[in-house]
């Protein structure tokens, strides 16, 4: 139940309370006014005795007459508090509709401020964090808490662009070196007639650079796909999944799968995806791709058999830096494929689904939202 229908609610029951006991006490004022002007009468009892003889052989019916007349007025005396209560509680009833209504109408008023914070925070929580509430009005309590909102949202752009820098400078400090290593290293190997040891050392360092570089390129992957998005084109992943299985002996079965989206980050999450399948397989086992799409969502299914994974150890496999065991239980892995894959997903408003196979292997499956028909003209 929202919070403006809860308003609502508590106005309409607040005004009918008000109404029922304001009908209450007009009901006992109206009692009390009739009983004091009933005290106030004189009865038959009390005539003097000279009005008695007066009325001789006709007082008897003077008597019954007079007693009708006091039935007839305690009559009409009730049917005038059945009245109030009757129509005082229609009056009531339709009274509090109409406020039910104002109320209705006040609530929305009152909380149009929280609506265009939610749609801000709902904005913010897409990526755009240049967004600002900048809410007009009276000093009160929600233009403070709009306020603070704002205040948080320029120290977090603040340390987003920070971080932006960071990865920039880290991308050529990082890159440089390993390019002069691997180079120098290179110009040692190609050398005539380098000594055995120089070989075996040379192609140490080279696997030990290239490492470093892919750490650093999933580092700074990683890093990208944390950012808003600034690409939306039109992507289709079965073709991306072609591009990627093209030559590795993979099962694959590619529908039409279109999204929006970056699609050199999307190529990454199949990537990653099919080679970790690759790598963390066993000797003769099988790898499946699959892409498929429904009216608003788009599947990238990859598949493999490979060692028996606990479910309770898959969410521990998309944090960053950590590795399954290999069919070679070696280190070659950064420990960041998976961790990608769900960031580029959630970039892109998606989300990953993992499951263990009960012969071994792993299932995973990225969900993406699809373009719609209305979309495309805007892609």
């Amino acid at each position: 139940m929202g919070i403006r229908v809860r308003l609502t609610a508590l106005f309409g029951a607040l005004f009918l309370a008000g109404g029922t006991l304001l009908l209450g006490l007009t009901y006992i004022l109206v009692k009390q006014n009739i009983q004091q002007r009933n005290s106030g009468q004189t009865s038959v009892a009390d005539l003097p005795a000279e009005t008695k003889a007066l009325l001789g052989a006709d007082q008897q019916n003077f008597l019954n007459l007079v007693q009708q007349l006091q039935e007839r007025q305690k009559r009409i005396e009730q049917e005038t508090l059945n009245a109030v209560i009757t129509q005082g509680s229609i009056a009531l009833g339709v009274m509090t509709l109409i406020g039910v209504g104002f109320g209705w109408m006040m609530a929305e008023r009152a909380l149009r401020p929280v609506g265009q914070i939610t749609e801000t925070a709902r904005r913010v929580a897409g990526g755009s964090l240049h967004e600002r509430i900048a809410l007009g009005g009276p000093k009160d309590e929600i233009k403070e808490l709009a306020d603070s909102f704002d205040t948080m949202m320029e120290r977090l752009d603040k340390a987003f662009d920070g971080q932006r820098r960071f990865a920039a400078n880290a991308s050529h400090e990082l890159r440089t070196p390993l390019a002069i290593n691997r180079t120098l290293i290179e110009v040692a190997l190609a050398r005539p007639n380098p000594p055995h040891e120089l070989i075996l050392l040379g192609e140490t360092l080279l696997t030990v650079n290239a490492r470093h570089e892919r750490l650093i390129d999933g580092l700074l992957t990683l890093v990208a796909s944390e950012q808003p998005l600034t690409v939306h084109d039109p992507v289709d992943l079965a073709a991306v999944a072609r591009h990627v299985v093209a030559g590795k002996d993979v099962v694959a079965d590619l529908q039409t799968a279109t999204v929006a989206g970056d699609p050199v980050l999307l190529e990454r999450i199949a990537q990653n995806l099919v080679d970790n399948a690759i790598k963390y397989n066993v000797p003769g086992g099988k790898v499946w791709v699959a892409t498929l799409q429904s009216e608003d969502w788009a599947r990238l299914v990859v598949e493999n058999t490979g060692v028996v994974i606990q479910q309770y150890e898959i969410e521990g496999l998309f944090e960053p830096f950590r590795r399954r065991r290999s069919r070679t239980d070696s280190a070659e892995g950064t420990g960041l494929g998976l961790s990608i894959v769900r960031s580029v997903a959630v970039a892109h408003g998606g989300s990953v689904q993992a499951e263990a196979r009960e012969e071994g292997g792993l299932w995973v499956c990225v969900t993406l939202p699809t373009i719609k028909p209305t979309d495309r003209s805007h892609v």
